[in-house]
């Protein structure tokens, strides 16, 4: 194997890959890249057996051949090397040279045969979709995941996908984020699929918008690929919580808030709310929310911003982190919240929002101790 890489590129490459190699493994090859050149190409491809990553960009290559290279290391050397061509070259199965300029490395590797296979999957039974759509389906839910590992099954983002329609929900049992989009897929493609945010964000990371997106399914994985990249990941199996269930129907109560001005108020309230439960009171009535914190061993403090309010007053307590978190997320300038009583969930929604489907969030209340 011998070829020559435009140092961006090969940064490039290594910056989309190396996420899905672990940074602790037992298994040595797994904290290597995999470096194929063909005539197409140079293809660099990382795995930790639960999520694969891989990527082809143009190189000069005047002999084909592949091995795995120590991927912390050749990401450190590239990241120093000056703004010139890069020039790797096998030196039998575990041995490559790296030139560039006046600066050489020799780097050991391990053969090519030692690097696990990727997991089969089936395209023909498969659907395409703009990238564009998964990066906001994607960028509005997985937020929401659990990361707790008492219940696996909320560590993953629940994917439907339907004929005219793809829906993303997440949820961590306090929290919840839906989104759907309508998408032409076809009947033929229809599925549910419990998929690791990591894998998700991969997708983010190596798929452009403006590119199209083929999936394809395999026993127990989901792939994505376009003609220069490719993305697999392991499916979190078992059945997912009925989320429809508790999304509220009845909700009699409704605010309409400026997202920037909520969202100062919350930040300026968090900074003595307890460190536990992140505990802010909400009182709304027809013209004002008025916030108010009370940490015995941090301090008090209130404040107040103008809204639209509809219904009979009410208190409230929130967890402010999860509410933030859940605003970042809204696209419009105006936020539009709903709720019937105290114990009961509320729900968060973009108001103003033009965009074809939907997107709702939900968060469950904390009791409030006077």
């Amino acid at each position: 194997m011998r070829f020559t890489i435009a140092r961006e590129k090969l940064q490039e490459a290594l910056t989309n890959v190396a996420p899905a190699v672990p940074a602790k493994t037992t298994l040595p090859v797994l904290a290597n890249l995999l470096v194929e050149a063909s005539e197409r190409g140079v293809r660099f491809s990382g795995t930790d057996l639960d999520v694969a990553v891989s990527v082809e960009v143009p190189a000069d290559v005047e002999m084909p051949g592949a091995l795995t290279l120590p991927a912390k290391r050749l990401g450190e050397i590239t990241r120093e090397l000056p703004p010139a061509p890069v020039k790797i070259a096998a030196l039998g199965e575990q041995r490559a040279t790296l030139e560039c300029g006046r600066t050489k490395f020799k780097l050991l590797g391990l053969p090519r045969d030692e690097y696990p296979a990727f997991a089969p999957v089936e395209y023909n039974t498969g659907w395409r979709v703009k990238s564009s759509v998964l990066h906001e389906l994607i960028s509005r839910t997985a937020f929401a995941v659990s990361t707790e590992e008492s219940r696996p099954i909320l560590n993953g983002v629940l994917w439907e996908v339907r004929a005219q329609l793809l829906r993303m929900v997440a949820t961590n049992g306090h929290r919840l984020a839906l989104m759907e989009s309508p998408v032409e897929i076809g009947k033929g493609s229809t599925g549910d699929f419990i998929v690791p945010p990591r894998a998700l964000e991969q997708v983010r990371r190596v798929f452009p918008p403006e590119e199209e997106v083929e999936i394809g399914k395999g026993e127990n994985h989901l792939a994505f690929r376009s003609p220069l990249a490719s993305v697999s990941t392991r499916l979190i199996e078992g059945p997912y919580p009925n989320y429809d269930q508790v999304i509220p129907r009845d909700n009699d109560r409704v605010a309409f808030l400026d997202k920037q001005a909520f969202t100062g108020a919350l930040r300026r309230m968090s900074v003595v709310a307890s460190d536990q439960t992140h505990r802010i009171r909400l009182s709304f009535n027809a013209g004002m929310v008025k916030f108010s914190v009370n940490t015995p061993d941090l301090g008090e403090a209130q404040d107040e911003i103008p809204i639209r309010f509809t219904g009979d007053p009410l208190d409230i307590g929130f967890n402010a982190t999860y509410l933030l978190e859940i605003l970042r997320n809204i696209p419009t300038d105006e936020v539009r919240m709903t709720f019937k009583a105290p114990e009961r969930a509320a729900t968060i929604e973009p108001e103003g929002w033009n965009e074809p489907g939907a997107y709702l969030c939900l968060l469950m209340p904390l009791r409030l101790v006077d």
